[in-house]
């Protein structure tokens, strides 16, 4: 399409004319005209006069304009089909600051189809909008449309305010996103509802109060009845809070200071709940303060938790404390009750190390024991027990025999006449879980060198003797509690000068897949091997002794002329 002076060019019938143009700058020489769906360069007259028509603006012309414009705006023009219909629009220049609902802006918009870009806006009002301002010339401002694009498989909805004119035959469209307010409302106030808080403003001068609708929920206040006044207030704080609150609100309002203070307020359902006031104040060019704004924070929840976990700090004090003192006692007990791990005596002219070691090293609990004391008569009396099982049954039944034992050697009773009370006493418990046990007993008299012993089922002690390690023959006597008419011998020998002797429970010799015989070989060699030492008891035990591999309690009495 050309123009001469003689026949003017103007807009196609329809276009809509220049009405949108008026506020745009009016350009002189090269321009173009849209003639289905294209421009064709063309020359204008350098003055316009009463005979000719009004200059034609350039998608570079109106994107010079739009560079200058702030927000969203594009400049649309029509693609129409072969009838002369309109069948989409193209964004043929737009504004730095435009943004759509996919996130892209300015030039990335540039060259966009509106159909092939945003499909559901076809036979929208503002699809009819767009076409309306084309035809009739009239400038187009809808109600607030609402478009929904899925990016990345997540839907998002917006809204817009849109406004269409018409210019050069195209539309210049501009709008404003009206969700992201809406978003960011929404945001806040999701914030004030996970947060329990919510914002108050108080104008002094006007005496306005503005509370936000979480702050009625914090009172549990109808909000038809509006804001609390600064009045009412104090009715609803409880009085033991009330006069620090005050001093709050003076230092505010008078030395202008924020503030950040707890207090409690009772609701009109009767509950006391913990709240949480943080202000400031903005004062005029004199100081004087004409506005406060702060927010409430309903803290009874954070206050109930701490009050919980109070309560339970105090519970874990005072079960620590009986733990203490159970401990305390059960040390005392042990003390009383169990031998001792490790100890070295001189008892009658014998050096005496024992060695206890329970298979539950961290209770130290078990059924062997052993004694190793001074009787009246100037003798010594040494004793090692095994009870049958482990554990707190087995370390009552075996602290029945120890002290019984004790106390008839002290009296005098023979060693074969203290066994057969022993079995007695394990027949006739009322407990038969634990009820049998063996023991090796001797009585060593020093101004004679003889020991007389006896045993109920127990392994013979072992005598080192001029380098040379062998049992001693064990006198009749099976284990306690396993019969009621036990048989028990006594016998004796005679201890010399550098003679070791050895008492010990079955846990040093047994072990997995290996004989017992074996097992007291083994014992006698190593005992032979290690000679004569200064501790034969500790060479004893790092030679024998292996911690990974036993399964039973282990006691070692050695006994030294």
């Amino acid at each position: 399409m050309t123009g001469s002076r003689d026949e003017p060019d103007v807009p196609e019938p329809g276009s809509g004319g220049f009405g949108g143009a008026a506020a745009l700058s009016r350009t002189v020489g090269e321009d173009s005209v849209f003639s289905s769906g294209r421009y064709v360069a063309r020359r204008q007259p350098a003055v316009v006069g009463a005979d000719t028509c009004p200059p034609v603006l350039t998608a570079s012309a109106v994107q010079q304009v739009l560079d200058g414009l702030p927000g969203s705006a594009i400049f649309l023009v029509p693609r129409r089909g072969a009838d002369g219909g309109v069948e989409d629009f193209r964004i043929a220049a737009a504004s730095p600051d435009a943004l759509d609902v996919g996130g892209r802006r300015g030039k990335e918009l540039v060259g966009l189809g509106v159909l092939e870009t945003y499909p559901s806006v076809l036979g929208t009002d503002l699809w009819r909008g767009y076409l309306g301002v084309l035809t009739d010339g009239v400038r187009y401002e809808g109600e607030p449309f609402e478009y929904e694009e899925v990016l990345a498989g997540i839907p998002r909805l917006s809204r817009f305010a849109v406004r269409a004119t018409p210019c050069q035959g195209g539309l210049i469209v501009s709008w404003v996103r009206l969700d992201g307010d809406e978003r960011e409302q929404r945001r806040l106030e999701v914030m004030q509802r996970l947060g329990n808080m919510g914002w108050a403003n108080w104008d002094l001068v006007r005496d306005v109060i503005t509370w936000s609708e979480q702050v009625y929920d914090i009172f549990a206040r109808d909000p038809s009845l509006g804001p609390m006044s600064l009045e009412e207030l104090p009715r609803h704080v409880l009085a033991e809070d009330l006069p620090a609150l005050g001093d709050e609100v003076r230092r505010l309002l008078g030395d202008g200071q924020p503030i950040d203070h707890t207090f409690r307020v009772t609701t009109p359902r009767g509950e006391v709940r913990h709240l949480r006031i943080v202000a400031e104040a903005e004062a005029d060019a004199h100081g004087s303060p004409v506005e406060v704004h702060g927010f409430f924070q309903d803290l009874t929840a954070v206050k109930r938790t701490q009050e919980q976990l109070l309560e339970r700090e105090r519970a874990a004090l005072a079960q620590q404390e009986t733990l203490t003192t159970e401990r305390a006692l059960a040390a005392r007990l042990q003390h009383a009750l169990l031998p001792l791990p490790q100890q070295s005596l001189r008892l009658s002219g014998l050096t005496v190390d024992v060695a206890y070691q329970p298979l539950q090293q961290g209770l130290n609990v078990g059924g062997d024991w052993y004694s190793a004391i001074e009787l009246p008569d100037g003798s010594a009396l040494l004793v090692v027990g095994d009870v049958a099982g482990h554990g707190l049954d087995a370390v009552a039944t075996m602290a029945q025999l120890r002290f019984t034992a004790k106390g008839m050697a002290i009296t005098g009773t023979p060693l074969a006449t203290i066994l057969s009370r022993l079995n007695t006493l394990l027949w006739h418990s009322a407990d038969r879980a634990y009820s049998t046990a063996t023991m090796i007993m001797g009585r060593y008299e020093p101004t004679s060198g003889i020991l007389t012993w006896v045993q109920a089922g127990h392994l013979p002690p072992l005598l080192l003797r001029d380098g040379e390690a062998r049992y001693l023959p064990s006198p009749h006597g099976v284990l306690l509690g396993a019969t009621t008419s036990p048989r028990y011998d006594s016998s004796a020998v005679r201890l010399l000068p550098g003679d070791h002797l050895l008492f010990f429970t079955d846990g040093l010799v047994e072990a997995p897949g290996v004989l017992l015989d074996d097992g007291l070989d083994r014992l006698a060699r190593a005992v032979t091997e290690l000679g004569d030492g200064p501790r034969p008891l500790d060479a004893v035990l790092e030679a024998f002794v292996d911690p990974a591999a036993r399964r039973d309690d282990i006691c070692v009495l050695h006994a030294g002329v």
